[in-house]
């Protein structure tokens, strides 16, 4: 078939404006929205227990039992190592050793230890909890090997545990950072520890958990996570939801960062005041765990070097301070249960001021020593001298 040169030129036309539209309309997406891979907190796998061997029917010969699928908690190491070095994510212990005339009782199998990072909780298909690995070398077998073949089982080794299995990674930290996107919590943890976090004036700016470390100068290290930044709905997994919310459990203090001037997370969406950031903050952590609101926790009202942020805050502080009252004024969609007490309230420019910094620093401090030292505490009568020499101390309350 033969083309005449205006029926070429036509159709090299048409491709090329066809071409040149699709450029038009696909918009590159913005860094800060593109996938980030660096962090994994969340894997499924299938382990395997080994088969057992066969026993020997002849003599009574037992099979050796096959081996387990056990999971070691390590320091340092990342779920992305674990992908890595197990990129089919499967995992199987090896068979046991078969009973023959010059070996009555089989081999046991050898066992497959493979290393997790600290703070893994495994999950079955069900989603119910097999264990936590919450202490580095701490261990946790997730699928077992079969029995060996014996007299009631017709000398046939019986095959392992099958099944897939859900690694979750809940970070391990003293304090986790909690807010609504572009809060401050980027700056703040920059400002007050030595990690490298990104920091914009946009929301999202946090895409995957950043841990920094306080030092103080006596050698003292406290961890803190920045997670995050909720959104509304984030209980029913809106937004990052549970992916961010799972963080939360396993600190020890609750460190809420709300930006005097409110938050708006675009045009569409309500604007909502910084009132309003801390009772819905209150309320997404009561409805994914309300246990969540027994932490220790503390409040930090940011950007308080903005323009009319000191009359913005005169304003509320008397609600903040009896949350517990001022939390009816809200509809009941939106009104928590039970209102979050803090330990304590202070506002900040985590941006201008280096010396609100050093006192949060302090603050921090203070609240897990007086915390840990309660804990530590048996008897009513002993608590409540406790608590009489803490209220002395000051400013942290009890």
């Amino acid at each position: 078939m033969s083309y005449s040169f205006k029926n070429v030129l036509y159709r090299f036309n048409i491709n090329v404006r066809y071409s040149s539209s699709l450029k038009i309309n696909s918009k590159p997406l913005r860094n800060h929205l593109k996938h980030n891979s660096k962090f994994l907190d969340s894997l499924r796998i299938h382990v395997k227990g080994g088969t057992g061997g066969f026993g020997y029917p002849k003599y009574g010969g037992l099979g050796g039992k096959g081996g387990d699928v056990c999971l070691v908690a390590t320091e340092g190491m990342t779920l992305k190592e674990f992908l890595t070095k197990y990129p089919h994510k499967k995992l199987q212990a090896e068979t046991g050793g078969n009973s023959h005339s010059r070996r009555i009782l089989g081999l046991v199998g050898q066992e497959k230890k493979v290393n997790v990072p600290i703070g893994i909780s495994v999950y079955d298909d069900n989603n119910r909890l097999i264990g936590d690995l919450n202490e580095d070398k701490s261990e946790l077998i997730v699928a077992k090997g079969g029995e060996g073949g014996c007299k009631v089982n017709g000398f046939c080794g019986k095959k392992g545990e099958s099944r897939s299995i859900k690694l979750e990674l809940k970070l391990i930290a003293d304090v986790g950072l909690v807010g609504f996107p572009n809060a401050g919590k980027s700056t703040l943890l920059k400002s007050i520890s030595n990690a490298k976090t990104k920091i914009a004036s946009y929301p999202f700016t946090t895409l995957r958990p950043n841990i920094g470390i306080m030092s103080y100068k006596d050698l003292r290290q406290i961890s803190m996570a920045d997670l995050p930044g909720l959104i509304e709905g984030a209980h029913c997994n809106i937004g990052m939801g549970h992916r961010f919310l799972r963080h939360v459990e396993r600190t020890k203090l609750l460190l809420l960062v709300v930006d005097i001037n409110g938050f708006q997370l675009s045009p569409l969406k309500k604007f909502r005041s910084c009132l309003d950031t801390i009772v819905l903050l209150n309320k997404e952590l009561e409805l994914y765990k309300e246990d969540l609101l027994e932490k220790p926790a503390m409040l930090l009202i940011n950007k308080m070097d903005t323009e009319g942020a000191k009359e913005k805050y005169l304003e509320i502080q008397e609600k903040i301070e009896n949350l517990n009252d001022a939390i009816y004024l809200y509809p009941e969609d939106v009104r928590p249960k039970k209102a979050i007490k803090f330990d304590e309230i202070l506002p900040i420019s985590a941006k201008n001021e280096p010396g609100d910094i050093e006192y949060v620093k302090t603050i921090i401090r203070d609240i897990l020593d007086i915390k840990e030292e309660i804990n530590n505490v048996t008897d009513n009568k002993s608590l409540n001298k406790l608590k009489d020499s803490l209220r002395e101390r000051g400013p942290v309350l009890v």
